[in-house]
């Protein structure tokens, strides 16, 4: 990535300023104008989320906000209630009052003399989410937003379920909210009252997993703030972004399809990371393609942006699986609309053992896949961005020997496909809680087999997921399971591979007790939306290099140190994965401030016994600044019966190493269906 130095305008840095509430809370904020903002008004950005500027995002947020001061912008970088140098209390995500503020700081934004008065949003992950959900709120001050690894909806395509089925990547974030709510403010900025803040930030400190783990079925908790429910509510153009190994592509296909507003899309082979730092590669000027997006609707220049095809969508080629980040392969494809009118559908049918053109007799067979089935599938939202892994899947032939799978012949000429294949499928359980994973992956003639796409279904949840209904054990029942999208072609000579089973762990909490699944071939079938490669593809207009601000003056300590090991136990038939990650230790020189962190997150669980499995969290977070030593420990453990989740946690706080104050959390949690 290149960064740029010669900017149109001059920059001017404010590190903080404070925005005041109606209800007298202040919100810090760290803003870049353009040099002459104050005589010539310029239109400003927020980017509006927890996750402190001041250290853990000011390395990204330097190489971002002041590119686009540097190009006309005022950008805005605010901590929200409670976060970072912000006042208050920072209870859960996507609270109500969240949005309320986020109302009043575009007021204030819009107020300042050096803002035009028109507002944009963006943000990756958080941030996208707080986009989308401020501007279902519909402020006259927000004219656009861009939306980055985001979704529309809370409960069915979040990091929490999928599929009613609990994702451990939302036990492994509910432990680093649990570590991101009671963080110290800086004394630098709030001076001596910090430590009082600290304090009450630990003695209010909330356990927002016990709240996710409480609320198993979609209820009005995930309704709020879910633009799923009304996309009629958004107004103003949206611009959503995402890559192909990140949790929250299957979003982006959605707000095409239902938003009225001018929008626009851009899918990449990217995990979840912002484009200019696209991994897997190639990563794109995003800023580049954010500014046209701004100038359009900010400023009311014509950037060609309406013109262009509705979506860019990057076309995956078949590439060799590793855990640690793959490199892309592929190329770039455009559409003008979603759903795209020229796909149609391609039909196969499940025999014993095929994927066939034409269904045969019906055969009944029994699956009931090994606890273990799902640890070469990776996680379900990689997040290193540095590429150093190993969070991506693996080849996935450990998995397929341990379930029910279905290969076509080898195809005889390149085949595409583009947005979700769906699985019909005829099956009994001989439990009333069961787990289907269903994997699309494409062999090698070596025998190499790669994941393009997959679902998760907690059966109960065939019907939907406000209401779930038990199976009837023994009973046959129709299920349609829809694969998260996806963009790939598969070579010729290369199979097609449909891979069933009833466990996907570590990545899915287990079913509570074992369960056997009885599959109808001949009466189930695979459908795959196949594309026809556009001749236009070959002429879209390239993407800009990458493009970014200066560093900041860093001095890195101590480097990031990632690892994932897999230990079995004979004797016990334990499993355990631990994935270990030093973030690294580096030191902001501007400020003179030491920051580090450390996560260790273990899942374990003993085959047959699907309600032995136990996750096991333990992150530590430390800030230096001369004789200024504070230290965040936490640790929390989730563990489960058939008939309850338990849930234990602990924060301990500690100044120049000694402790400051200890919490203790334990809960207990019927499981409902789950």
């Amino acid at each position: 990535m290149q960064a740029r130095h010669d900017f149109p305008h001059r920059i001017h840095e404010i590190e903080n300023e404070w925005v005041p509430l109606a209800d007298g809370t202040r919100l810090a904020a760290r803003i870049w104008l353009p040099a002459d903002a104050r005589t010539r008004p310029v239109p400003a950005i927020l980017e509006y989320i927890p996750y402190r500027k001041r250290d853990f995002t000011a390395i990204g947020d330097a190489l971002t906000h002041p590119y686009f001061a540097g190009h006309g912008y005022a950008s805005v970088r605010v901590d929200i209630r409670g976060s970072g140098d912000s006042d208050g209390r920072l209870r859960d995500e996507y609270l109500g009052q969240e949005q309320d503020d986020a109302l009043e700081v575009l007021r204030w934004i819009a107020s300042q003399e050096w803002c035009t008065g028109s507002v944009g949003m963006i943000g990756i992950s958080w941030g996208g989410f707080s986009a989308l959900q401020v501007a279902a709120r519909r402020p006259p001050e927000l004219k656009a937003i861009i939306a980055v690894c985001a979704s529309d909806d809370r409960y069915a395509d979040d990091v929490h379920y999928m599929g009613g089925c609990v994702l451990n990547d939302g036990v492994s974030w509910g432990s680093g909210i649990f570590t991101v709510i009671p963080r110290p403010p800086d004394p630098m900025l709030v001076g001596e009252r910090w430590r009082e803040m600290w304090r009450e930030r630990l003695e209010n400190a909330t356990l927002p997993l016990a709240t996710w783990l409480s609320h198993q079925h979609r209820d009005a908790y995930w309704q709020h703030g879910s633009v799923a429910e009304h996309y009629d509510a958004i107004a103003c153009p949206v611009f959503a972004v995402g890559g192909w190994v990140d949790g929250y592509s299957n979003a982006i296909l959605r707000l095409m399809e239902r938003l009225e507003v001018p929008r626009r899309a851009l899918i990449g082979p990217w995990t979840h990371v912002y484009p200019h730092f696209g991994i897997p590669a190639p990563a794109v000027g995003f800023l580049q393609e954010a500014l046209r997006w701004w100038d359009q609707w900010l400023k009311g220049e014509e950037r060609g942006m309406t013109e262009e095809p509705r979506l860019r969508i990057w076309m995956q080629e078949r590439i060799r699986p590793h855990p640690s980040c793959p490199q892309g392969a592929g190329r770039w494809v455009a559409e003008p609309e979603w759903p795209v009118r020229a796909c149609t559908a391609r039909s196969y049918a499940l025999n014993p053992g095929r994927l066939s053109p034409e269904a045969e007799p019906e055969v009944r067979i029994g699956l009931r896949s090994p606890c273990t089935t799902g640890l070469a599938g990776g996680e379900w939202c990689p997040l290193d961005g540095s590429g150093s892994g190993p969070e991506f899947q693996s080849d996935q032939r450990e998995d397929d020997g341990r379930s029910l799978c279905f290969d076509s012949a080898p195809l005889t000429e390149r085949l595409e496909i583009l947005g979700a294949p769906v699985a019909n499928l005829m099956l009994a359980a001989d439990r009333p809680c069961a787990q289907l994973a269903v994997r699309l992956c494409d062999v090698a003639p070596d025998g190499t087999s790669t994941r393009v796409t997959f679902a998760l279904l907690n059966l109960t949840h065939r019907e939907g997921s406000q209401r779930p209904v038990p199976m009837r054990p023994g009973e046959v029942a129709q299920v349609s399971v829809r694969l998260n999208d996806t963009a790939y072609a598969f070579p010729p000579g290369h199979r097609l591979r449909l891979a069933l089973s009833t466990s996907y762990w570590p990545m899915a909490w287990p079913s509570p007790e074992p369960v056997t699944l009885t599959l109808v071939s001949g009466a189930s079938g695979l459908e795959l939306p196949v594309r026809v490669p556009r001749p236009e593809d070959r002429c879209l207009r390239p993407f800009d290099p990458p493009e970014s601000s200066p560093a900041l003056r860093v001095s890195e300590l101590q480097p990031a140190e990632p690892t994932r090991r897999i230990e079995h136990d004979v004797d016990s038939g334990e499993t355990v994965l631990t994935h270990a990650e030093n973030r690294g230790t580096r030191r902001l020189e501007d400020i003179d401030l030491v920051i580090g962190s450390t996560a260790i997150e273990r899942y374990r669980i003993r085959e047959g016994e699907p309600a032995s499995a136990r996750t096991e969290m333990e992150r530590s977070v430390t800030w230096a600044r001369g004789e200024w030593r504070v230290r965040l420990e936490t640790r929390l453990v989730l563990s489960s019966t058939r008939e309850n989740f338990h849930l234990a946690a602990t924060i301990e706080a500690f100044e120049n190493e000694k402790r400051f104050l200890e919490r203790q959390f334990d809960e207990t949690i019927a499981r409902d269906l789950v």
